[in-house]
């Protein structure tokens, strides 16, 4: 039989009468002739609520337990969906993750997939079950403990389990209707986007779009798992959504898919560094090992064997990347004469496949900036994306005046 994933976020599944909205919509798969895998993530707020006990009861928790509590999440909303499905006579069972195996690395709270035997699955269906129900978010370490793959990683299980099993398709069911070319909250010239490749899904999410996990996109892409982002609130057609897909599958499209941007965002600033071979590597090695996610970078020229090194971070994570870099400078591997921290940007991109075949992006969003008045602090570049730091206070007029620049409230 043709299969199909299908993935429920947390808000689609929140409540009794939610889950019942989204069972009918797998019978209707069912009816069409598919075998469905369904992923389901926990109820809306209920991994908040079990990470907050874990907190609540050990502040040095261990992590393999941490992985036991925030699962269950997820395995209650198997269960109850696996019931609903045999209420309407769908002959459905829930799947924890141990159970299929799906196999991960022993990183608890943040694992790796490795391997989705197919076997187990494959042999009920050939029983005559119709619909797996699995726990997303989950798998299980080679030890045999339960582990978890991070927040929203229920979306990499559902995309996991499209490539192992070689799905017709993965629908991402969530309280979106699809991909928008940026926020509409932003800016109500938003419009929702038809198909986007998968590189373009790739760094909007990374750059800040929540639509999608960073990872799933990633795994898609891979593997070429066509993903489908749909509104589990509304009556969706074949044609509904917005299906990411590899470039080649895309007849046309505009120069510029999308403006993403990321709010809490700081830059930090070491001056008057020794500018020699392996400085660098003396910076940044000690902010890895801190756990800081450093994105963009800029050394400025040197002059008289001394230089300023700016990189930007997220906000929260500045108390941490203080701390290394004043520990470097009290063992004299990096010699700076003072660290200057702004917590106050924001980051905005603009985002296209068509940046690589075009000239002169870079000119119109540079050129949209400066008539709004907005000074950009660092810039950074790729195949196709422009990113800038600026002040937060001008991130939402930025955003707006970018779309517009672009066109991007009409089709290509």
């Amino acid at each position: 039989m043709p299969l199909l994933v299908m993935k429920f976020g947390g808000t689609s599944v929140a409540t009794l009468d939610r889950i019942r909205r989204a069972a009918k919509r797998v019978g209707r798969e069912v009816a069409n002739g598919y075998d469905v895998i369904v992923i389901v993530s926990a109820m809306s707020g209920k991994t908040n609520e079990l990470v907050g006990w874990v907190e609540e009861t050990s502040k040095l928790y261990d992590a393999r337990e941490y992985d036991a509590v925030v699962s269950s999440g997820e395995q209650v909303t198997a269960g109850l969906m696996a019931l609903t499905l045999q209420e309407m006579d769908v002959p459905a069972r829930s799947w924890q993750g141990w159970q299929v195996p799906l196999k991960t690395t022993s990183a608890h709270s943040q694992a790796r997939i490795e391997e989705i035997p197919t076997d187990n699955i494959n042999a009920r269906f050939a029983q005559g079950m119709k619909v797996a129900v699995v726990a997303g978010f989950q798998g299980v370490s080679p030890e045999g403990r339960i582990t978890t793959l991070g927040r929203g990683g229920s979306d990499t299980t559902a995309v996991a389990f499209a490539a192992a099993f070689g799905a017709e398709r993965c629908d991402i069911y969530t309280d979106v209707d699809g991909v928008y070319t940026t926020d509409p909250r932003i800016t109500s010239k938003a419009r929702k986007l038809d198909k986007i490749a998968f590189e373009e899904m790739l760094e909007l999410a990374s750059l800040g779009a929540k639509v999608l996990q960073t990872r799933s996109v990633e795994l898609a892409m891979r593997y070429n798992v066509k993903l489908r982002v749909l509104s589990s609130f509304e009556d969706n057609n074949e044609s509904a959504g917005t299906l990411v897909c590899a470039e080649e599958d895309i007849m046309e499209s505009n120069v510029v898919a999308g403006v993403a941007f990321s709010r809490d965002e700081a830059k930090m600033t070491l001056l008057s560094v020794a500018d020699r071979p392996g400085i660098a590597a003396a910076i940044f090695g000690p902010l890895s090992e801190a756990g800081v996610n450093v994105d963009m970078i800029v050394q400025n020229i040197s002059e008289e064997g001394r230089t300023d090194m700016t990189f930007s971070l997220p906000v929260n994570q500045v108390a941490r990347a203080r701390a290394a870099m004043e520990k470097v400078k009290a063992s004299d591997e990096v010699n700076y004469s003072e660290l200057v921290t702004d917590e106050d940007v924001a980051k905005v991109s603009v985002v296209g496949i068509g940046m690589r075949s075009h000239a002169g992006v870079a000119a119109q969003m540079f050129k949209a900036l400066r008539d709004e008045g907005i000074n950009i602090k660092v810039i950074t570049t790729s195949e196709i994306k422009i990113s800038v730091l600026i002040d937060r206070k001008y991130m939402e007029l930025a955003v707006q005046a970018l779309h517009d620049t672009f066109g991007l409230d009409r089709a290509a």
